[in-house]
C-alpha cells in the first residue's frame, strides 16, 4: 500500500536534526503520504550522536547536501514532493529546478542567487560563525541565546529551551558562507534554476518574525520566478518566527501546505 502513496521528502536546515519532522511525517502519513525523512552527509541517525560526533559533518556544503539527496531520490520509481526549511528550503528549491521534485514547499528559504536584501538582524542571526573564515571547515553549534534570537524569538523561553535540548545540532558553517556569498561566485551553488518552465509548483512560506531568514527575504525570492510561468504562490505567517517548523505552531504551517498539495491536486 505505501509503495502506491505519493511521497513527501522533508529536508532540514542547519542546527536541526532531521527527526524533528516526526510530527510532520505522522501527520503527512495520515493524510495519505509517504514520508522520507534523508539526513544531510555525515549525520548521525540520532541527535545523541550528532552531538557526540559533529566532526562527521566538517566542511559539508551545499552541493553535498543537495546531490545526498539527488541520489535518494534517482532511487525512487517517481519524485517526491519537497519540503524543506531554511537550507532545506534551499535544497528543495535547488532539487525542484532540476525536475527532481514533482512540487517543492520552502520554508523561511535560505537565500538563493539574486537575492540581495540583508537586513541586520539575519546578519546578527550569522555574524558569530560568518566572522570566522576557518568556520568554513567547521561543524558549529548554536547556544541557547544564539538559538533563541534566530530561531525562537518568537516563542516563550520556556519553549525555546525545550526546542534548544531536543532537536539542536552542530552544523556545517560552510552553507551559511555559501549562501551568503553567492551573488558573488559566478558559479556559486547558491544558483537556482528559477526560470525552468516544465517543473512542478512551488509554495514559498514565511515567518513575519523570522530573523534568520527575514519575510523580505523569501519576498525577493519569490520575485526571482517572475519570469516563469510554472506555477510559484507565496504566503506569510504574520506571528510565526524561524522555529516554526517545530514550534506549538507547527501544524498551522504543516495544514497548510496539506491543503495547498490538495489544491494542486499532488495526493
Amino acid at each position: 500500500m505505501a509503495a502506491n502513496r505519493t511521497r513527501v521528502m522533508f529536508i532540514h536546515g542547519l542546527w536541526l536534526h532531521s527527526t524533528s519532522w516526526q510530527g510532520w511525517a505522522e501527520r503527512f502519513q495520515e493524510a495519505g503520504y509517504e514520508p522520507l525523512l534523508p539526513e544531510w552527509p555525515g549525520v548521525p541517525d540520532t541527535v545523541a550522536e550528532a552531538r557526540a560526533k559533529p566532526e562527521q559533518q566538517a566542511g559539508v556544503g551545499l552541493a553535498e547536501i543537495s546531490e545526498q539527496h539527488a541520489r535518494v531520490i534517482r532511487g525512487l520509481d517517481t519524485p517526491p514532493i519537497l519540503i524543506g526549511h531554511s537550507v532545506g528550503g534551499f535544497i528543495a528549491q535547488h532539487l525542484l529546478g532540476q525536475n527532481l521534485g514533482a512540487a517543492a514547499v520552502a520554508i523561511c528559504p535560505g537565500q538563493i542567487k539574486g537575492v540581495k536584501a540583508i537586513g541586520p538582524a539575519q546578519a546578527k542571526s550569522a555574524f558569530a560563525f560568518l566572522r570566522n573564515p576557518a568556520n568554513t571547515k567547521r561543524a558549529v553549534s548554536l547556544n541557547p541565546a544564539q538559538f533563541r534570537y534566530a530561531f525562537a524569538n518568537a516563542v516563550s523561553q520556556e519553549e525555546s529551551d525545550d526546542l534548544f535540548d531536543q532537536w539542536t545540532i552542530p552544523s556545517p558553517a560552510r552553507p551559511l558562507f555559501q549562501l551568503a556569498l553567492g551573488n558573488f561566485a559566478p558559479h556559486s551553488p547558491a544558483k537556482v534554476n528559477t526560470g525552468n518552465e516544465s517543473r512542478g509548483p512551488l509554495l514559498l512560506l514565511s515567518g513575519k518574525l523570522d530573523h534568520t531568514v527575514p519575510d523580505v527575504l523569501t519576498r525577493s525570492t519569490y520575485k526571482q520566478y517572475r519570469r516563469s510561468s510554472a506555477s510559484t504562490e507565496y504566503q506569510c505567517f504574520e506571528d510565526r518566527g524561524h522555529s516554526l517548523i517545530v514550534d506549538s505552531g507547527w501544524p498551522d504551517l504543516a495544514d497548510a501546505s496539506l491543503s495547498w498539495l490538495r489544491k494542486n491536486g499532488l495526493t
